[in-house]
C-alpha cells in the first residue's frame, strides 16, 4: 500500500461532497504487473482519479466499470492482462496479470468504515481493511496480521477469498544529533521511503543549510520526541555521542513503540549507556532494544558507510524483527 497517498481520504472526501466515489484495489498479480497488491485508484462520480492500479496500462477500463458500478451500486472483481508492450512502456521487462476490486462507496464500502479508516490513517494507526469476499463482509482489524503489518504486504489469506488491505503509516526517522552522519543517512532514508526529521538544540548544527527541505527541532531532545511521537513506524537513531543529548531521547524511545532505536558508540560507550539507564531504572530487556554499535557489521568506515550500515540495519528489523 502506498501509504503516503491520501486515496481513501480523497474518495471519502468525493463521496461526502455528492459526487460519488469509488475505491478500486489491486488484489492479486501474477507476473510482473505493474502495480503492488493493495495499490488504490479513486474514482469520483464525474470520472476525476487520485492513484494508480497499473501505472496507466488499464485505467481507462477501470475508470469505466467504477462508473458503472457507482451506477448499479454493485461491487466489481476485474482481471486485466496487461501486455508485453504495455508493460515496457511502464518501464517493466514483461507483462503480467491484475485482478482489480471495485468497490463504490456508500453501496458496497460503508462510509462510517471508510471514515474509521481514514481516521486510523491520520492518527498513525496500522489498521488492515479486511474484505470476505463469499460472505460481502467488510471489517477494519488492529490487532491482527502482524506478519503482513511488518512486511507491508497486502493480499488474500490461504486458501480463502479474504482479502486483506494493510494501511500502515508512512515510515519516519528521527535523527538526534545534525552531525556529518546525519548529512549521509538522511538523503538515503529519503530514497528508503522515511519521512526525516532532525533534533539538535545546537542551531548551527541543525541549520536548514547542513539540512535542506528537512524538518528541523531546536528542543531538548526528551521534549521534540514528546512532541513527534514514537510509533511503530518510527525510527530513532542517536548520532551525538553526548549522554546529555542522547540519554533524555533514548528514555523516551525505550518506553515507546518505535519499532528501530540505533546509537552511535563503542560497545565500551555502549556499556557506560547501559549501566546509566540501568540506573535510571530499565530493565535489561528495555535496554536490549537498542542497536549498539549502530549499523550492520559491514565494515564502515566513513559516513556515507555508516549509513548504509544504518539503513539496512533499519531494514532488517522493519521486515524480519529483531534478529539478535
Amino acid at each position: 500500500m502506498d501509504t503516503v497517498d491520501a486515496i481513501p481520504e480523497q474518495a471519502l472526501a468525493w463521496h461526502q461532497s455528492g459526487e460519488g466515489a469509488v475505491l478500486a484495489t489491486v488484489v492479486q498479480t501474477w507476473g510482473s504487473a505493474p502495480r503492488r497488491v493493495g495499490s488504490q485508484l479513486a474514482i469520483s462520480g464525474t470520472g476525476q482519479i487520485v492513484g494508480s492500479v497499473s501505472g496507466g496500462c488499464v485505467e481507462g477500463a477501470v475508470i469505466v466499470e467504477a462508473l458503472e458500478a457507482l451506477e448499479t451500486g454493485e461491487l466489481r472483481e476485474l482481471e486485466f492482462g496487461v501486455s508485453d508492450d504495455d508493460a515496457f512502456a511502464v518501464g517493466l521487462a514483461c507483462g503480467g496479470t491484475i485482478r482489480v476490486l471495485v468497490e463504490p462507496v456508500g453501496a458496497v464500502m460503508p462510509e462510517l468504515l471508510l471514515q474509521d479508516l481514514v481516521a486510523a490513517r491520520a492518527a498513525r494507526t496500522p489498521v488492515a481493511y479486511v474484505v470476505d469476499l463469499d460472505r460481502s463482509d467488510r471489517w477494519l482489524d488492529h490487532t491482527g496480521f502482524q506478519d503482513r503489518f511488518r512486511m507491508d504486504r497486502s493480499g488474500f489469506e490461504p486458501d480463502s477469498r479474504v482479502f486483506v488491505g494493510i494501511h500502515n503509516p508512512p515510515l519516519r526517522l528521527v535523527v538526534v544529533g545534525a552531525v556529518h552522519i546525519a548529512q549521509a543517512l538522511l538523503p538515503m532514508a529519503r530514497i528508503a521511503g522515511y519521512d526525516p526529521a532532525v533534533i539538535d538544540p545546537r542551531e548551527a548544527f541543525a541549520s536548514a543549510a547542513r539540512f535542506p527541505d528537512t524538518q528541523l527541532l531546536h528542543d531538548w531532545p526528551d521534549e521534540a520526541v514528546e512532541k513527534l511521537g514514537l510509533d511503530t513506524r518510527t525510527a530513532l537513531v542517536l548520532l551525538t555521542h553526548d549522554p546529555k543529548l542522547d540519554d533524555p531521547a533514548l528514555e523516551k524511545a525505550l518506553r515507546s513503540g518505535c519499532f528501530y532505536i540505533g546509537a552511535l558508540g563503542s560497545t565500551r560507550t555502549h556499556a557506560k549507556r547501559a549501566t546509566r539507564l540501568s540506573e535510571a531504572g530499565f530493565t535489561k530487556a528495555e535496554i536490549g532494544r537498542i542497536h549498539a554499535p549502530i549499523g550492520l557489521d559491514i565494515g564502515a568506515a566513513s559516513p556515507a558507510e555508516i549509513a548504509v550500515s544504518v539503513i539496512a540495519q533499519m531494514t532488517q528489523v522493519l521486515r524480519q524483527g529483531d534478529r539478535r
